[in-house]
């Protein structure tokens, strides 16, 4: 199911704190995301009108400690744990504490990104 455009744009308020992002459609969701200087870098998920922030071993204990759990989604015959965990409801009416959080999201997402080997070196391979 598509994101409605409503969501998109409370979405966008819920960031500005933490500054802009943009929401692209896909695969039936969003995604959500920061502009960096070299192209922007996904930190986020939107899929049912529901938010998830990218998650690893420094801030998942973060979302655990609140019980919130990762995207699962249906793939070849069985379900898949993404890493991205849904955000508390709590922190849509604390603009300062859900900024800390989307800094965190936003740290590992970074950090994936840079472990990942460039394209190019993969080409030569």
């Amino acid at each position: 199911m598509a994101v409605s455009a409503d969501y998109k744009a409370f979405i966008e308020e819920l960031f500005h704190p933490f500054g802009p992002v943009k929401v692209r459609n896909m695969f039936g969701g969003a995604g959500v995301f920061a502009p960096l200087g070299d192209g922007d870098i996904m930190f986020g998920l939107i899929a049912s009108q529901t938010l998830y922030l990218k998650g690893d071993e420094t801030n998942r204990p973060d979302f655990e400690e609140e019980g919130m759990g990762p995207f699962v989604y249906g793939g070849k015959g069985k379900e898949m744990a993404m890493s991205y965990y849904e955000v508390p409801e709590r922190l849509y009416d604390d603009p300062e504490e859900f900024t800390t959080w989307a800094r965190k999201a936003l740290d590992v997402a970074l950090r994936a990104k840079s472990s990942k080997p460039s394209r190019k070196s993969k080409r030569r391979v």
